[in-house]
C-alpha cells in the first residue's frame, strides 16, 4: 500500500512539473484568473438597492448572487437531463405520470362498459 502511494505521489508530481513547464496552459490559466477577478472586482464596485433603496450590504450581495447563480444552474441541469432521458429514450417522470392518468382513464371506460354490457345482457 505504501509503494503504491509513493508512486501515485511521484506521478502527480512529476505530471504538476510538466504542466508548469507548459508555458501556454499557464497563460490560459492566468487569463483565467484575471477574468475572474475582474468579474468579482465589478460585482464588488457596483451598488445593489433593496426595495426600500437601501444600499445592500457585501454579505446581503452574495446571498442573492448564490441564489441566482441556483437557480440557474437548476434549470440548466434540467434541460441536460431531459436532453439526456431523449437521447437514451428512458421516460422522463411527467411523461410517467401522463401515462398513469391515461391508465387511469381508460380504466374507467372499462368499467363503465363492463356495466353496459352487463346491463344488456341482464335485459335479453
Amino acid at each position: 500500500m505504501k509503494a503504491r502511494t509513493l508512486v501515485e505521489l511521484l506521478t502527480l508530481s512529476s505530471n504538476l512539473y510538466m504542466m508548469s513547464k507548459d508555458k501556454e496552459l499557464m497563460e490560459k490559466l492566468h487569463n483565467m484568473a484575471d477574468k475572474g477577478k475582474d468579474k468579482i472586482n465589478s460585482f464588488m464596485s457596483s451598488t445593489t438597492r433593496d426595495e426600500e433603496g437601501n444600499e445592500m450590504e457585501f454579505l446581503q450581495k452574495i446571498a442573492i448572487k448564490a441564489h441566482e447563480v441556483k437557480e440557474e444552474m437548476e434549470h440548466k441541469i434540467g434541460e441536460m437531463v431531459a436532453q439526456f432521458y431523449e437521447k437514451v429514450n428512458i421516460a422522463h417522470t411527467d411523461e410517467i405520470q401522463k401515462l398513469n392518468v391515461k391508465i387511469e382513464d381508460l380504466s374507467k371506460q372499462i368499467a363503465l362498459l363492463e356495466a353496459r354490457l352487463n346491463r344488456y345482457e341482464k335485459e335479453l
